[in-house]
């Protein structure tokens, strides 16, 4: 009887109660200062906790040209360049509302910061600000996000 139990968690229940990440794309943007390596950070919409710009993949873009989306809507960043590649990658439970929320994994581009707009698609929902790479890994919440940072 065991047995039955067994092959129903695994082949049924399981999979029902364990749904996959989804998949999220961001954008380290970054600049070089007097000081050293400086990071872009923007407030989340919701809870105005500090995070760095990011989104879901969008249709006819790789994850760099999703991110860099994500970083002209979310911080105005009007022209970067961006690394191809993911330097790293972190999860976090993304918050629905109504008390639900998705695990998410989220791949990092790194984006070098050329050009910043004062307009931009929500500049009135988001503060944005350079920080130290310190300062920005001290700010953000997500452990992974923080070594990321302090990697970079």
């Amino acid at each position: 009887m065991m047995h039955v139990f067994k092959n129903a968690w695994a082949g049924m229940f399981r999979p029902i109660l364990q749904r996959p990440k989804r998949v999220q794309v961001a954008a380290l943007c970054h600049r070089k200062s007097a000081g050293g390596k400086e990071v872009l950070l923007i407030t989340s919409r919701d809870t105005g906790r500090w995070i760095v710009p990011k989104g879901w993949p969008i249709d006819g873009l790789d994850g760099a040209g999703a991110a860099l989306q994500e970083a002209w809507e979310e911080a105005g960043v009007k022209r970067a360049e961006i690394i191809r590649e993911p330097i790293g990658m972190y999860e976090y439970d993304k918050d629905l509302g109504e008390g639900l929320s998705t695990p998410v994994v989220t791949s990092v581009y790194a984006a070098e910061v050329q050009e910043l707009s004062a307009d931009y698609p929500e500049v009135a929902e988001r503060t944005r600000a350079w920080y130290s790479q310190q300062m920005a890994a001290d700010l953000v919440d997500e452990p992974e996000l923080k070594a990321i940072l302090r990697a970079f």
